[in-house]
């Protein structure tokens, strides 16, 4: 039973407990099962290949699952085959079900980067022999196509990256639902096969419209972030707001979100009638910038009181906290954020800043943060946690640490 309005912090453990903190991290082994209900609650993790620490999908699951194997995930994903890659909140992988919800995005997917459409008008030859490589030789990646007119061709993405043609062809083809990412080598570079050949045929044939799609959608989102405002739910997934409104409203009249008023909140919230408030959220972990978490970070400063910015994209001399910055979260609160680098040569986990947030406590706070980097470093191999001087926070982690 609801009530009509949320305090702030029954707003954070309804939210930290729709992303599985409400509960304590696996005591054994880690197996498929805790890798397939942790998808499966999130509805999707993003793929970021930033390799300072370890690729995002993979840290999403260390905040909740502790230590694992990582092979955990791609034997879920790519050998099972119970989950897939698409466009869903920016790059995914999502359950191989939600497939159908994304196909009416898909037809009118924007092909990366910006312009090459034209490209793919004046070389349409081209892009169909990519299509016919991948139907008569299975899976391919760009290494295993030949060049366009013979030579190697590149493109400049917005980020000032050169990113091969043949590549671009294939993620556009993948975009467009042609292609399904059938398996990632172990340098994690992506094969593309039919998506016939690598969904279940009868995801592959369910067709959705485009309104009921939406609300799916946005119930998957609504139970994934336990409550929300529209602007929330609709990023989810990537959904126009403009879009998400009305089917916010349908769902609401058919009682499958309710409207509450959270302290604080400008605008009116929906809540999932599976959400939960928690008395209480015992966890002490870090965030991947790519956690579910903190992807708006709009709704991250409504419910923690906290301003954050991925900066690895920001010049160093204009950068306020460094270069991969990790939220720590303590209770149903962000407490810290460190800067983090794993230093594979030297086997160290490297904390170059760290920053305590007001009305935080240091003692409590350094003893859970530093338990939680030897954590962290020994999952990812690495034999010490070297602590340096950047931040107010620096010392006092620092001693801990050696504690």
């Amino acid at each position: 039973m609801f009530h009509d309005a949320l305090s702030l912090s029954e707003a954070r453990r309804t939210a930290l407990a729709a992303q599985g903190f409400d509960r304590s991290r696996p005591r054994g082994r880690v197996d498929a099962r805790h890798v397939r209900r942790t998808i499966r609650q999130l509805g999707l993790l993003q793929i970021d290949y930033v390799n300072v620490l370890t690729p995002a999908q993979y840290q999403v699951l260390f905040s909740r699952l502790g230590p694992y194997e990582k092979s955990r995930l791609d034997d879920v994903v790519y050998r099972r085959r119970e989950f897939t890659e698409q466009w869903a909140h920016e790059a995914s992988i999502l359950p191989v079900e939600s497939w159908p919800l994304l196909r009416h995005r898909m037809k009118t997917h924007r092909v990366r980067p910006w312009g090459f459409e034209t490209f793919m008008e004046r070389h349409s030859d081209y892009v169909k022999l990519v299509l016919e490589q991948v139907r008569a030789r299975g899976p391919l990646s760009a290494d295993d196509l030949p060049e366009p007119d013979g030579a190697p061709r590149r493109m400049t993405d917005r980020w000032g990256w050169g990113l091969a043609v043949k590549r671009q062809v294939l993620e556009a083809h993948f975009g467009f639902g042609r292609l399904a990412v059938a398996e990632r080598r172990p340098n994690f570079v992506r094969l593309y096969d039919l998506a016939e050949r690598v969904l279940p045929r009868e995801q592959h044939r369910r067709e959705v419209g485009r309104e009921e799609a939406q609300r799916e959608l946005l119930r998957l989102a609504a139970r994934a972030h336990g409550v929300g405002t529209a602007g929330d739910l609709a990023d989810y997934y990537r959904m126009p707001v403009r879009e998400a409104r009305p089917r916010i409203a349908e769902l609401v009249e058919a009682d499958e979100l309710r409207e509450v008023r959270i302290e604080g909140w400008r605008e009116p919230a929906y809540i999932h009638p599976e959400a939960r408030v928690p008395r209480r959220i015992d966890v002490a972990t870090l965030l991947s910038p790519f956690d579910p978490v903190v992807w708006t970070r709009a709704r991250v400063a409504r419910l923690f009181d906290f301003e954050y910015r991925i900066e690895i994209f920001v010049p160093r001399a204009k950068r306020r906290w460094g270069y991969y910055v990790l939220p720590f979260l303590l209770g149903d609160r962000i407490v810290a954020r460190v800067d983090l680098k794993a230093d594979r040569p030297r086997r160290r986990l490297l904390v170059p800043a760290a920053y305590l947030e007001r009305n935080a406590d240091p003692g409590t706070v350094a003893n859970a943060l530093a338990t939680e980097l030897w954590t962290m470093a020994a999952w990812l191999g690495l034999g010490s946690v070297a602590v340096g001087r950047r931040g107010g926070f620096a010392r006092t982690l620092a001693a801990a640490v050696r504690a």
